[in-house]
């Protein structure tokens, strides 16, 4: 995958100032990135820090608009950084960022979650570490400013979503909340620091858990009362946030009914497998079949991130050189167990030196000590070979010729979740899932992920319910998806939660999937016999993240 360097273009420069403007404005974005410039700062969340953001959007979008494009790869960058800036002031002019509270992609998170990033490797990255945590409180302040002006111009998120908030504000203010855990146990590897580190640390930490206290504070007794009553965000915000997650327009209408035919084709293929692994059972009575299997199941975390950095290193051995091209810089896939116990697996990129290599992380909730190997087999391969690492790994390897937006930053939900999602029916086309057993967790996945699509655009567009029984509710989406997953209920709250606050992004996963298939089909229609399915990938992800539309036009204009 890596390739020659390409002589950086007037295009190319355009987009990494637009980087650096962005690692500047926020520096989590450094962070996660791996540049530790502004490390120790994090972003200003008020309203004046908002603008300032708008007019450099406004400057990098005139500059790329007056930029002229000298090869395929400075047409993709036009078109798809071009789309991104222009979507960007668009919610900007609808007051999105008024109402950005949400249960797991808001600043209310983002402010806490940029210390799993840092490294800790050395006493002076901790002493980094202890600047930034004593950052927090402007952050948090900044972020009550801009949700004040939100409340005074009538532009507020769900009360669902402010009660939640807040209770996760609570947890993170306590003493033992993760601040003060952070901290409390901080060393340089195996070497114990300094004391005025650690004095400074404990301070940061306790400022930092006390502005989160404070954050629940105002959410509880200013904003919640006069948050919005219903959950749904109606058609003109969703399809801003739809098109932010896909990089693409979709008819959503459309997009409802073929999510219901899609749910009913993933039911009906799991009632199939069901009767393969106990004849004549149901998906339930085959799931509890598998459940009370003791060879299917973990105990405890540790075991749980020994299995998976073992099955991810035998995809990712077994796959490379022969199913698709998986560079030395590459091979490497950290699995961790993330340090907080929100729920949720999710995947961080390679620093751009590769010095911090890709990782796929595991928030196991608080209580839950079992796992069960059928149900999460295709986790792995969907968090990092030949899902998320393998895609966003091998965009920072062609850094010849994608300057630092196109592989560290470029992209959408769809474009990545999408292929994550195509990713795991590729490796039961590979044999990967020929245990029915891991075939039937799989589509549990799938199902779920097609059951998103109709309540996320179901509740917030205000659909008739599938069943007919009247319009889409909150309260009927907590009972929709417990009848098409099955997991406890907290896992079940925690997803309708996050669907309900953070509208577009649970959709992205399957209708991203099936542009991925409908463009392969597509481009083997086009070639006929000289179609090669993995030359497909290779170009595909060649082009780093992108957009879906931007995506379809690369591949098929």
């Amino acid at each position: 995958m890596a390739s020659s360097e390409r002589t950086p273009t007037d295009v190319d420069r355009i987009a990494e100032g637009w980087v650096d403007t962005l690692v500047e404005l926020h520096p989590g974005v450094g962070t996660y990135i791996g540049r530790t410039t502004h490390d120790d700062r994090l972003a200003d969340y008020s309203p004046e820090g908002h603008e300032r953001s708008i007019a450099a959007t406004r400057e990098a979008l005139a500059a790329l608009r007056g930029a002229t494009p000298v090869d395929d790869v400075d047409r993709i960058t036009v078109a798809d950084l071009g789309s991104e800036l222009e979507l960007e002031l668009e919610r900007h002019d609808a007051g999105l960022h008024l109402r950005d509270l949400n249960v797991i992609a808001s600043p209310a998170q983002d402010i806490r979650e940029v210390f799993d990033l840092m490294p800790t490797d050395a006493p002076e990255e901790w002493d980094r570490i202890a600047t930034r945590l004593e950052a927090v409180p402007g952050a948090i302040d900044g972020y009550i400013e801009t949700l004040r002006e939100g409340i005074a111009r009538g532009t507020v998120p769900a009360a669902r979503q402010v009660r939640e908030v807040a209770a996760q504000a609570r947890r993170i203010a306590k003493p033992d909340g993760f601040f003060g855990t952070f901290t409390g146990s901080a060393k340089a590897g195996e070497t114990e620091l300094a004391p005025s580190i650690v004095q400074h640390l404990g301070n940061g930490a306790a400022v930092a858990a006390s502005s989160y206290g404070r954050l629940a504070e105002f959410l509880e007794t200013e904003l919640h009362p006069v948050a919005g009553e219903h959950d749904g965000v109606g058609r003109e915000i969703y399809a801003l946030q739809s098109q932010h997650f896909l990089g693409a327009v979709i008819d959503l209408d459309e997009t409802y009914e073929w999510g219901i035919d899609e749910l009913a084709r993933m039911v009906a293929e799991q009632e199939s497998i069901a009767n393969e692994i106990l004849p004549g059972a149901s998906v339930h009575e085959a799931i509890a079949f598998l459940d009370n299997d003791p060879s299917r199941k973990l105990h405890g975390t540790e075991a749980l991130q020994r299995w998976m950095q073992e099955t991810s290193d035998r995809a990712v051995n077994e796959l490379a050189g022969t199913q698709f091209d998986i560079p030395a810089e590459i091979r490497t896939l950290e699995c961790m167990i993330a340090p907080t116990q929100e729920g949720g697996i999710y995947y961080t990129g390679p620093s751009d030196d590769f010095s911090r290599p890709g990782r796929m992380w595991w928030s196991v909730p608080e209580g839950v000590t079992e796992f069960d190997t059928w149900r999460e087999l295709t986790t792995v391969y969907h968090e990092g070979v030949p899902g998320h690492h393998l895609q966003i790994g091998q965009a920072v390897v062609n850094r010849g010729q994608l300057n630092t937006w196109r592989r560290q930053l470029a992209g959408t939900s769809g474009h990545a979740e999408g292929w994550a999602l195509y990713a795991e029916r590729l490796m039961q086309g590979l044999g990967y899932l020929d245990d029915p057993a891991d075939r039937l967790g799989m589509l549990d996945g799938q199902r779920m992920r097609a059951a998103r699509v109709v309540l996320d655009i179901g509740v917030h567009l205000g659909k008739q319910r599938p069943d007919g029984q009247g319009v889409w509710t909150g309260e009927y989406a907590f009972e929709f998806l417990g009848q098409n997953v099955n997991m406890n209920e907290g896992f079940v709250r925690f997803e309708v939660n996050r669907y309900l606050g953070w509208p577009g992004q649970a959709p992205s996963y399957k209708v991203g999937q099936r542009i991925w298939e409908q463009l392969r089909d597509e481009v083997a229609r086009r070639e006929g016999a000289s179609f090669d399915i993995r030359e497909f990938h290779r170009n595909a992800l060649a082009l780093g993240g992108v957009g879906l539309d931007t995506l379809r036009s690369a591949l098929l204009d």
